[in-house]
């Protein structure tokens, strides 16, 4: 399938922009769900509504997006990722909407990773420092807060709250917090955008105000279950509405009085724990969550660093109702998710050597260095301290032969953002490494377990895939002689670990839609190529 892509080239003084044909593109295997305006030699096609498809490709078939094409830019208004590859748009439009901005990276075999570096604020951390920080009393400041787009929609939704949050200049950012009852009803919907935190630990809080909201987010958050978090808040009184019996965003929630809950949750989930515990500050009466295994307890650290009685024992949290927060001062270590892919980057990296300083190593994130350690790779924590109550170090790694090792049951939890990135780790190690209980992948930004194992095979990795994981048989990755083009499905997580694995491979490979990566990594391409050493 063939498709041309057009660039801007402003015309003349009147600055009005006209667009030249920049390529034509031969697809490859590996994308699906691809869209144009029109076929070739035809009519360009107009959806009824702005920003729908009218229709799918099939393959085999010459097609071009016209340039306006006399119809105005509803005629070209769809996404074509194909045109990835140069980073340019497959037609004119002024749609801000970033499902429509195409961006790619190409990567090639890197020399030795060298030298010190800092990884951005903690996600998670990131999170629950500006909605604590919003429902407490006085004010709390935040120092080194993540400013990717996932936080961003949580820090504006408190905004529409009526929370005032000031961002300043030497990075700090400053809440004046309104208490647990101080909230105020948005006058539009919340946009989480991509953040499955922002969206189901709002829940959990919004469902015990006495005002009425509404939560959505991009194409690919609502294709997310949300019935996890919806049926145990159901059970404390909460009235939630939303797709599919409640299972997809959108979410209507209608503030209502709440009752506290013991809730079994069949997965270890902090997403699911902490939208409970958030409701259950709102509760009549003490909430518990109980899980299989413990899942991250970021919630459970920063409530208690605010002034709230937690109780805990194993994997049980209970938290009674009406407590009321004091703002602190907070300072968010760096994430060891982001800091993964800088891991891996260096194990697999001949002769590199990289110390990644001020990074969280709650024992409940730190699985991704027990299995890198396991693996064989040379890494050490040095300069360990606490932080705004979570434990903060920094990582010394160094290139290393790594072997295959098995990654299953407790581990999972206190790894699974980090499992793509480790699935890279695997097909550069010796012998077979299997990834198993971790159907929680498949539910995330993408279906990582399907992803991964297809890009790997298309690398020449053997990989057989699992309903909950995967096998990888390691080896030297190496693209096919026309190079290889990976598209991220808008996760985050898949691009980076893509990236990295470009890093160790014979020939250069590209990955498409790309701007999903500042969501969690502002800057990490920027970082990167900071510490390739020429």
């Amino acid at each position: 399938m063939i498709f041309d892509c057009y660039r801007k080239k402003t015309l003349n003084k009147t600055k009005k922009l006209s667009y030249e044909k920049s390529m034509s593109l031969r697809l490859i295997n590996g994308y699906e769900n691809l869209y144009v305006g029109a076929a070739k030699n035809s009519t360009p096609l107009i959806p009824r509504q702005r920003g729908t498809m009218p229709y799918p490709t099939s393959g085999g078939e010459l097609f071009v997006c016209p340039p306006l094409a006399g119809q105005g830019e509803d005629a070209c208004l769809h996404r074509l990722e194909a045109c990835a590859v140069e980073g340019i748009s497959p037609f004119p439009t002024n749609n801000k909407d970033r499902n429509f901005q195409v961006k790619s990276i190409t990567i090639k075999k890197s020399n030795p990773l060298k030298g010190e570096i800092t990884v951005p604020g903690d996600k998670s951390i990131s999170h629950r420092a500006i909605m604590l920080g919003s429902i407490a009393e006085g004010d709390t400041t935040i120092k080194g807060l993540l400013k990717g787009e996932d936080n961003m929609a949580t820090l504006k939704a408190f905004r529409q709250m009526g929370v005032r949050i000031d961002e300043h200049k030497n990075g700090v950012v400053a809440i004046q917090g309104k208490g647990i009852h101080g909230l105020k009803e948005p006058e539009d919907f919340i946009d989480a955008g991509n953040s499955g935190t922002t969206m189901r630990l709002l829940t959990g809080l919004l469902s015990g105000q006495g005002f009425f909201s509404v939560l959505t987010g991009d194409k690919y958050l609502r294709k997310r279950p949300m019935k996890r978090v919806v049926e145990p808040l159901s059970q404390m009184g909460a009235r939630i509405f939303g797709r599919e019996g409640g299972n997809k965003a959108p979410l209507a929630i209608v503030g209502s009085k709440l009752k506290g809950t013991t809730y079994n949750s069949p997965i270890p989930s902090a997403q699911v724990k902490s939208a409970i515990l958030l409701a259950g500050l709102y509760a009549d009466g003490g909430t518990t969550v109980a899980e299989p295994t413990l899942s991250r307890d970021h919630t459970e650290r920063m409530l208690t660093y605010f002034g709230a009685e937690v109780k805990r024992r194993g994997t049980t949290v209970s938290i009674a109702g009406g407590q009321k927060l004091t703002g602190k001062k907070i300072t968010v270590p760096g994430d060891i998710s982001s800091a993964a892919f800088f891991m891996v980057a260096a194990l697999i990296t001949k002769d590199s050597e990289l110390l990644i300083k001020n990074v969280g190593i709650n024992p409940t994130r730190t699985g991704i260095i027990d299995i890198l350690q396991a693996m064989g790779g040379d890494l050490k924590i040095v300069h360990q301290r606490e932080i705004s109550g979570e434990p903060v170090g920094d990582i010394l790694v160094k290139s290393s032969k790594l072997k295959g090792i098995e990654i299953k049951g407790d581990m999972i939890p206190r790894a699974i953002d980090e499992l793509p990135v480790a699935a890279v780790a695997a097909a550069f190690a010796e012998g077979i490494t299997k990834i198993k209980d971790a159907k929680e992948l498949r539910v995330k930004e993408s279906d990582r377990i399907g992803t991964m194992a297809t890009y790997l095979k298309e690398l020449g990795i053997q990989v057989t895939e699992f309903d909950d994981g995967m096998d990888i048989v390691g080896g030297r990755p190496k693209p096919p002689q026309q190079g290889a083009i990976f598209n991220s499905h808008g996760d985050h997580r898949v691009a980076m670990s893509m990236i990295v694995a470009g890093l160790a491979t014979e020939r250069g490979i590209t990955i498409s839609n790309t701007d999903c990566i500042d969501t969690s990594f502002p800057g990490f391409m920027e970082l990167l190529e900071g510490v390739k050493r020429t």
